[in-house]
């Protein structure tokens, strides 16, 4: 009997030892973003004023472990009211977090602040966003970044993979790109097409090895697309975050807008290898093509011949945001994707008042 007790009191002392060293692992990340008028170049000869979290868009990466304890202190030094939504975030407990004006919160004003916090209880890859007037704020003025949160039990095959590479696509009308306040009508006709902020050429390569395991984050950030990488065939491993039961091939994957669809790709086809969105108009810039949605994937090692469209391309590593996916979790700025930042003749930002939060 006092064998039987004993073994009853180290089950329950194992027990209590195991979840508490799974709150352990969790963490407390606290970050602090702001929202910028800026102006970006996305293709050559065109730019477009954007809202931009952090100055840049994309916004910045943040990049967390599933269970952790996130807060984000939102400062609006921009003209009109914003939020952030955390799109794929179940936001368990804490639908007040949710982002969405006049339903889980007042937008948050010019000069003010507001202070998210939440578990990032979902893994995968999420999104963040804005959630006023989002047909011009989302799908025109780059308000948006990636959420990547880390599962606590991987797969296998996850387990195996050796590079990243974000992916978030967008369309622009320059018709009204230059003017705060305009735009976003179901009718509006999209000119310029583009993969993390820029249209080709203003695109990177993505440099891989032969032998790597490379996993494609896409995200339909404001269109729908239909993702093409010439010379390999894509596992269709996730979608919205969440891996399938049942993975598939595929040569081009549909992203629905909104959604995040992951793939996983073996490179062992060394070449230089176009990636493009296959809806025909989104590879031109205004009508002229190749541009908008475009890649290339070069290996290492392959010889570039010298009418290469990208032969004396200044690379950028850091464009796919695979080296910041490789550093500490946290908020990762990336400064290629750096608007300039225009103050116009005497106005000035309002004195920042206290944060609002849930408490």
């Amino acid at each position: 009997m006092y064998c039987l007790k004993n073994a009853g009191k180290f089950a329950l002392a194992g027990m209590i030892w195991v979840m508490s060293l799974g709150t352990a692992l969790a963490e407390f990340r606290q970050f602090e973003m702001t929202i910028e008028e800026v102006e970006i170049e996305v293709a050559p000869g065109f730019k477009s004023k954007v809202w931009a979290y952090n100055g840049q868009v994309p916004g910045p990466l943040l990049h967390v472990k599933e269970g952790d304890e996130v807060e984000v202190t939102l400062i609006n030094n921009t003209t009109l009211n914003h939020t952030i939504h955390w799109h794929g975030t179940f936001q368990t407990g804490t639908w007040q977090m949710d982002g969405v004006p006049n339903i889980t919160q007042k937008a948050v004003e010019p000069g003010e602040s507001f202070v998210y916090r939440f578990t990032a209880d979902k893994p995968g890859s999420l999104w963040y966003h804005c959630h006023v007037n989002v047909p011009e704020h989302v799908a025109l003025r780059g308000m948006w970044g990636a959420m990547i949160v880390d599962p606590k039990e991987p797969t296998a095959l996850e387990k195996e993979v050796t590079k990243e590479a974000v992916l978030m696509f967008t369309g622009w009308n320059s018709d009204v790109a230059m003017t705060y306040g305009k735009g976003g009508h179901p009718s509006e006709k999209m000119d310029y097409f583009s993969i993390n902020g820029r249209s080709f050429p203003f695109t990177q390569p993505l440099k891989v090895k032969e032998g790597d395991v490379l996993r494609l984050r896409l995200f339909g950030a404001g269109m729908t697309v239909a993702f093409h990488l010439h010379g390999h065939d894509m596992l269709v491993t996730h979608k919205d975050g969440l891996p399938l039961d049942s993975p598939y091939w595929a040569d081009v994957i549909d992203v629905p807008s909104g959604a995040r669809i992951d793939a996983i790709v073996r490179m062992n086809n060394p070449g230089l290898w176009i990636n493009h969105d296959h809806i025909d108009h989104h590879v031109s810039n205004s009508g002229k093509a190749p541009g908008g949605a475009v890649m290339i994937v070069e290996y290492e090692g392959v010889e570039k011949p010298d009418w290469y469209v990208w032969k004396d391309k200044s690379y950028e590593p850091d464009f796919y945001m695979s080296e910041s996916l490789k550093k500490a979790y946290g908020l990762h700025d990336i400064e290629s994707f750096k608007g300039q930042q225009e103050q116009p003749a005497g106005r000035k930002k309002k004195k920042r008042k206290k944060p609002a939060s849930a408490e």
